[in-house]
C-alpha cells in the first residue's frame, strides 16, 4: 500500500490571465513518517507534438514528513513564453502535477487547460505573434486525470535485487464515478466535489 495518499487538489485563481503564477492547493497523508523528501514537480505541456517543449515550472523538495495529514499551496511562475511554439499557444494544453518518492514518481495528476483571448476581436483575428499579456487561461479543474503508480517504498532493496515493475493506475471522471469502493490493489476511489469556484479532488 502507498505510504502516501493524495487527498486534495483544489486549483486556485482560476481562471486568470496567462502570465499569473499557478496556484494549486494540495493535500496530501502520510500513513507513517517518511525519512526522506517528496519530491513534487509542476510542468506545463508546450506542445502535444513533442516533449521537447514541455517546462518544468517549478520542483520543490519535502520532508521529513511526519505521520499525518498535511497541506500547503504549490505555486509557479507561468511558462516561459518564448519556449513555447506560436502554433500552440492558444487552445488546449495540460499542467501536471507529480510527486516521487526516492527518484519513483507514484503519482500524477492532469488538468486541461484553455488558453484564449478574452477580447473578441483579437478571438476572432488572433495577431500573428500571440500577446500573452491578453490571453487568459481557464484550468477545466473539475475533470483531472490522475495516475496512480505502484512503487517500493522499502527502506531495503528487494531480495532480488532487481526493480519492481510499475503498476499504473488511471483514473478518470468516468470509472471513478461508477465506482464506489477501494479498489483490489488497495487504491482509493477518488470523487470530485464543487467549492464556489474552486473543484476538489478527494479521496473518499
Amino acid at each position: 500500500m502507498a505510504k502516501v495518499q493524495l487527498c486534495n487538489v483544489v486549483v486556485l485563481d482560476n481562471p486568470s490571465p496567462f502570465l499569473n503564477p499557478f496556484q494549486f492547493e494540495l493535500t496530501f497523508e502520510c500513513i507513517e513518517e517518511l525519512k526522506e523528501d517528496l519530491e513534487w514537480k509542476m510542468i506545463y505541456v508546450g506542445s502535444a507534438e513533442s516533449e521537447e517543449h514541455d517546462q518544468v515550472l517549478d520542483t520543490i523538495y519535502v520532508g521529513p514528513i511526519p505521520e499525518g495529514k498535511h497541506m500547503f499551496v504549490f505555486q509557479a511562475d507561468p511558462p516561459d513564453v518564448n519556449k513555447i511554439p506560436v502554433n500552440d499557444a492558444l487552445g488546449v494544453t495540460v499542467v501536471l502535477l507529480t510527486c516521487s518518492y526516492r527518484g519513483q514518481e507514484f503519482v500524477r495528476v492532469g488538468y486541461f487547460i484553455n488558453n484564449e483571448y478574452n477580447d473578441p476581436e483579437l478571438r476572432e483575428n488572433p495577431p500573428a505573434q500571440p500577446q500573452f499579456d491578453k490571453v487568459h487561461r481557464n484550468i477545466l479543474s473539475s475533470q483531472p486525470r490522475v495516475t496512480r503508480i505502484k512503487i517500493n517504498w522499502d527502506d531495503s532493496e528487494t531480495s532480488s535485487n532487481q526493480e519492481p515493475t510499475p503498476q499504473v493506475n488511471e483514473e478518470t471522471m468516468d470509472n471513478i464515478a461508477s465506482t464506489s469502493e477501494s479498489t483490489s490493489n488497495g487504491l482509493a476511489t477518488i470523487g470530485f466535489s464543487e467549492n464556489s469556484s474552486q473543484s476538489a479532488m478527494e479521496v473518499m
